[in-house]
């Protein structure tokens, strides 16, 4: 006997009521869809195995707040919302300026502290790691696009940056948008 597979809201409200297999399922029929939402983002100094983890949380709370309220409105769409959110919110939160201590990390030569969490090789290796990346975007973005997007990444905000730079809002942003679109087609390949 066939056994008939069950839709995502049906195994939603399963899960909502406390069946661990229906949420287990969830998390097993979304990986992909988590994979996929962490390969569009990269941080310095972390793993993709890092960001696949928030991923996974934002599908956990999709699975919890998900309503059908309207008519056509499906989980995967919804969770997808969720997991590409809470990953952007970690990118975010890691680029901030008072996280950027690791980040910004330049040769030990210029740091009067040594972190005891980092031994000098997993320094040089951010390091070497922050250098690449500003070498695979200065070779695909615009000197404007290079000097916005490296002080989008020290955590300016979009205010910050027009002050800084002298120019409108709406050059800025479409900078932002640009190189974030030029950076995600490199880190593809």
């Amino acid at each position: 006997m066939t056994e008939i597979k069950k839709t995502d809201e049906e195994l939603v409200a399963l899960a909502q009521a406390g069946d661990k297999q229906a949420t287990d399922e969830l998390f097993s029929r979304h990986f992909g869809l988590v994979r996929y939402c962490a390969r569009g983002f990269f941080l310095i100094g972390a793993e993709t195995e890092d960001l696949i983890q928030e991923g996974m949380l934002g599908l956990y709370h999709a699975i919890g707040d998900y309503r059908k309220r309207e008519k056509g409105r499906n989980f995967k769409n919804f969770a997808y919302l969720c997991i590409s959110r809470r990953i952007f919110d970690a990118v975010k939160t890691f680029t901030r300026k008072k996280n950027l201590s690791l980040n910004d990390s330049v040769f030990l030569e210029e740091h009067e502290w040594i972190s005891r969490d980092f031994n000098p090789e997993d320094l040089l290796v951010i390091e070497d790691e922050r250098r690449e990346l500003k070498q695979k975007m200065s070779r695909v973005l615009s000197d404007f696009e290079f000097k916005v997007m490296a002080m989008y990444i020290d955590g300016m905000s979009s205010a910050e940056i027009c002050e800084t730079c002298k120019k409108p809002f709406k050059s800025v942003d479409n900078a932002i948008q640009r190189s974030k679109r030029k950076l995600q087609q490199i880190f593809k390949k």
